[in-house]
C-alpha cells in the first residue's frame, strides 16, 4: 500500500504549482479624508449610494482620533424611492434624498432616548408635528401643537409613524435657510417597510448605536452622495 504523502509535502507543493497568496492591496485613507469638506466637527456620518437611482446604500459613522479618522460603525441604509439628486435643486414631494453635508440640529423620538444619549432630544407627543405646508411660517419646523396656517393634509404628525420615529435625527437639509418648495421633514431615522419619501434609515439597532455616540459638542454632520458623478460623496 502506498504511503500517503505528508501534510507539510502537500502544502510545499501546492505553494510551488500556485505561487505565494498576492498581498492584500494597500488600504486607501479613509472616506472622510477624501472629501472636500466634513463640517469641521470630529464626528461624522457619511450615507452613501452607488448612484442616484440607488435607494439603498451605507450608512457610516467616524470619530477623529488623534489627527486621523476612524470608523467607528456601518448599517445598511435606505435612501428615497426616486433615489438621490443635489440637494441645491431638489423638489418636494419628488421621493429623493438631497445629496450634500448638513448638521443635525437635534434628535427626536416616540420612543425614550437610548441609554446613553446625550444629544438633545425630544419627545413625540400626541400634539407633535413637522410642519411641511409651503405657505405657512412654520414651513420646515416641528410644531407643537400644529398651528392654523400648517395643513394637516401638507405636514407629517409624527406620532403616526411609531416605527420610523421611534428615534430619529434632524438632518439640516434646508432647515436654516428655508427655501419654500425644497423640501421639508429631512431625517436619518429606523427603517419602514422599504424606501424612504427622501429621508435616509438605517435599522433600529442602529440608530440607538448612532443616537448613544453623537456628541453635540464634536460638532457632528451627516454627507450623503453617492460613490461617483456630480453628487459625488468626495465633493463634500
Amino acid at each position: 500500500m502506498r504511503t500517503a504523502p505528508a501534510a507539510g509535502a502537500l502544502v510545499s507543493a501546492a505553494v510551488l504549482l500556485l505561487g505565494a497568496a498576492p498581498a492584500a492591496p494597500p488600504a486607501g485613507p479613509p472616506l472622510p479624508a477624501r472629501m472636500a469638506d466634513t463640517g469641521g466637527g470630529t464626528q461624522l456620518i457619511t450615507a452613501v449610494a452607488a448612484g442616484t437611482s440607488s435607494a439603498t446604500g451605507t450608512v457610516t459613522w467616524w470619530d477623529r482620533r488623534g489627527g486621523s479618522w476612524v470608523k467607528t460603525g456601518s448599517a445598511a441604509a435606505r435612501f428615497g424611492a426616486k433615489g438621490l439628486v443635489e440637494g441645491a435643486s431638489r423638489k418636494q414631494n419628488t421621493s429623493t434624498t438631497p445629496t450634500g453635508l448638513y448638521d443635525l440640529p437635534f434628535a427626536f423620538g416616540i420612543k425614550p432616548a437610548p441609554s446613553g444619549t446625550v444629544y438633545p432630544y425630544r419627545p413625540v407627543h400626541q400634539a407633535s408635528w413637522w410642519c411641511e405646508d409651503n405657505a405657512s411660517r412654520s414651513y420646515n419646523r416641528w410644531t407643537e401643537p400644529r398651528p392654523a396656517d400648517c395643513r394637516a393634509s401638507e405636514s407629517e404628525h409624527l406620532v403616526a409613524y411609531p416605527t420610523q420615529y421611534a428615534y430619529a435625527l434632524v438632518v439640516g437639509f434646508n432647515y436654516h435657510s428655508r427655501v419654500h418648495g425644497r423640501g421639508a421633514g429631512i431625517f436619518l431615522h429606523v427603517d419602514g417597510r422599504g424606501a424612504t419619501a427622501g429621508c435616509v434609515s438605517v435599522p433600529a439597532g442602529a440608530m440607538r448605536r448612532i443616537l448613544t455616540w453623537a456628541r453635540p459638542g464634536r460638532g457632528p454632520h451627516i454627507a450623503i452622495g453617492t460613490t461617483g458623478g456630480r453628487t459625488a460623496i468626495t465633493r463634500y
